[in-house]
């Protein structure tokens, strides 16, 4: 493929021997909806991008697994725990994730992605499969001791490369019990279900826009089981979940 980016739509011919492949599509298909290019990759050939980088916003739900809120100290929130990150953190798959200078204790957090696909504000339950476009991985990186310095916790969630997603958007998928592990250099770390969110996605999804507006292409995290723990320079962390994939990056030093 060229050097610019391109949206495609990836496509499995494994029982025809044929492998995976990626169909080009013109434009973004967030707004102008899917028109193939008639342009064939195989997957391998290519290089993934961020599937998507947010409009305005990654919302985030913190404490949303009973399990990692015990680990962190405090219970269950009454209601989702919502924070931000900006889209300036947002990379891909294989991209580094610098280790910023100003912290000495930075986490892996594996966690389920909602992508957003059209402006939506106030939506009921019943309403929450429209405005979903799809679903993918995410790693909520954090600098603990930065988010334990600052109290609140913009600045330890929100450094350039503190959001990595991926590998891609699965369209067609039902989130409510999902396997969800993490691996730290090949050791098992977290291990989850996506049932055992505290707040699961329609509920997650009303209470966020009945306090903002969501954009086509914003992102919202739904929160990490237990497990979370550091990385180190060097380090390589994969966040899988079933029916979508898995998201792979590696830890480097800033220059």
């Amino acid at each position: 493929m060229g050097e610019e980016p391109q949206f495609g739509i990836v496509q499995d011919e494994e029982s025809a021997g044929a492998g995976h492949f990626v169909a080009a599509v013109a434009g973004d298909p967030l707004y102008q909806g899917l028109e193939p290019t008639g342009e064939r990759f195989a997957l391998e050939d290519v290089r993934l991008l961020a599937p998507v980088i947010p409009r305005s916003k990654v919302v985030c739900v913190g404490k949303n697994y009973s399990d990692h809120a015990s680990e962190m100290g405090a219970p269950a929130p009454d209601e989702p725990l919502l924070f931000l990150k900006p889209n300036t953190s947002v990379v891909g798959p294989y991209d580094p994730v610098v280790y910023p200078h100003q912290t000495s204790n930075l986490h892996f957090e594996g966690e389920l992605g909602v992508v957003i696909g059209r402006i939506c504000r106030d939506v009921p339950l019943s309403r929450v499969p429209d405005v979903v476009y799809g679903y993918t991985v995410a790693n909520d990186v954090t600098a603990r001791d930065l988010q334990a310095k600052d109290v609140q916790f913009t600045r330890a969630k929100s450094f350039d490369t503190f959001c990595p997603l991926g590998p891609w958007i699965e369209t067609e998928l039902d989130p409510g019990d999902l396997s969800l592990t993490t691996t730290l250099n090949d050791e098992v770390k977290q291990l989850g279900r996506t049932s055992q969110m505290t707040f699961d996605v329609p509920s997650i999804i009303t209470y966020v826009t009945s306090v903002m507006t969501l954009l086509p292409g914003d992102v919202v995290l739904t929160g990490t089981p237990a497990g979370v723990g550091p990385m180190s320079v060097g380090d390589q962390v994969t966040v899988t979940i079933e029916g979508i994939g898995s998201l792979t990056n590696t830890v480097v030093a800033r220059d």
